[in-house]
């Protein structure tokens, strides 16, 4: 398979690949080029073949996408050509309403929200996905009716060591810990770190440099942060800190949060109040204080992703029906918009 990035003006350009939910009258998988000077997106093409993908991950020329449904399923597509192209049926995931999904010891893995489960898929040598091997299920609730009955795995990705897979479960206020094994992809709980009640924490981002974590929570308007051991894998609560000014009506639903490159800066998006947040990192990432916020440019940004350049936003507003991009300040780490695209019911953005 070939490159899958574009040339422009001779040099090799990035692309973009836009999830969006099919049942709200969105396109399904979207690729985009991506103008190198200003960021702007043009779509090349898409594919509604999977239902509701509403989360991405690429690996070279594949690009996975969970099908959120129930039961719940994983696809591949080929993305060396201008629109996504499945490479076959959806595999299931034995489990319901999948969420997220990322590479992991070589093998694809999924968090579950509806079933509450972690599932692992291998790869065949082509990259895509094979027949689950590994279900780890959640066991739990927490305590606001309605949303923590039981357990909602949101979030699962490997940490920066490569040893451990964290899984993010807003039913059960935790974040569990697991040892993934190269070979099978088994899965074993190493251990699990409670988060404060109530709070339902959705995702999570590393520190650069490793020795930190932040979680961000949904039901509360907060990110915890916490002391991140890879030797022990180990997730040590230090504090909290708001993403929404004080005095803000709500209700705000934070969705998804970004560590800059050189550890500064976090980035977080917030439904409801339609914000994204700026936090300024302390010398050695343990504390975090919000100094800014500023408008989405839409309504309900479900997803929040840095360019590889590291000097542009992308937030997915799933409501308004748009991805909109913003340009950031180098010193302040504050963004300002610069454009934005028609993309209903957008979910996520990713690069390539």
């Amino acid at each position: 398979m070939g490159d899958t990035q574009a040339v422009q003006g001779g040099r090799s350009a990035p692309r973009a690949y836009i999830g969006s939910f099919t049942s709200a009258g969105g396109r399904g998988v979207l690729a985009a080029d991506v103008d190198p000077e200003t960021g702007a997106l043009t779509v090349t093409g898409a594919s509604d073949a999977v239902a509701d993908p509403s989360f991405l991950a690429l690996a070279g020329p594949v690009l996975h996408a969970v099908s959120e449904t129930e039961p719940g399923a994983v696809a591949a597509f080929d993305v060396t050509g201008p629109a996504p192209r499945p490479t076959g049926a959806p595999v299931p995931v034995d489990g319901a309403g999948p969420t997220h999904l990322a590479l992991a010891a070589g093998h694809l893995v999924t968090a579950n929200y509806t079933s509450g489960s972690v599932t692992v898929l291998p790869l065949a040598e082509d990259g895509t996905p094979l027949p689950a091997t590994a279900v780890l299920r959640h066991e739990g609730s927490g305590s606001v009716p309605g949303r923590q009955s039981g357990p909602h795995a949101h979030q699962v990705l490997p940490d920066p060591s490569g040893r451990w897979v964290v899984s993010v479960d807003l039913g059960t206020d935790s974040v569990r810990i697991c040892a993934i094994d190269p070979a099978t992809g088994a899965l074993t709980l190493h251990g699990e770190t409670a988060l404060r009640p109530g709070t339902g924490p959705r995702h999570l981002a590393f520190h650069p440099a490793g020795a930190h974590a932040y979680v961000l929570n949904e039901l509360e308007p907060t990110l915890t942060v916490c002391r991140w051991d890879a030797a022990a894998g180990v997730l040590e609560p230090l504090g909290e800190t708001p993403v929404v000014p004080e005095g803000t009506p709500g209700p705000s639903y934070p969705s998804e949060v970004v560590a800059s490159p050189d550890g500064r800066f976090l980035w977080v998006a917030v439904r409801g109040d339609d914000t994204l947040a700026v936090l300024a990192l302390g010398p050695d990432g343990a504390k975090a204080d919000l100094v800014a916020t500023v408008p989405c440019g839409g309504a309900w940004p479900r997803d929040l992703t840095l360019d590889p350049s590291g000097r542009r936003l992308y937030a997915a507003n799933e409501r308004s029906g748009d991805v909109t991009w913003f340009d950031l300040d180098p010193e302040t780490g504050v963004p300002a918009r610069a454009g934005a695209i028609d993309v209903p019911a957008a979910s996520c953005v990713v690069f390539g």
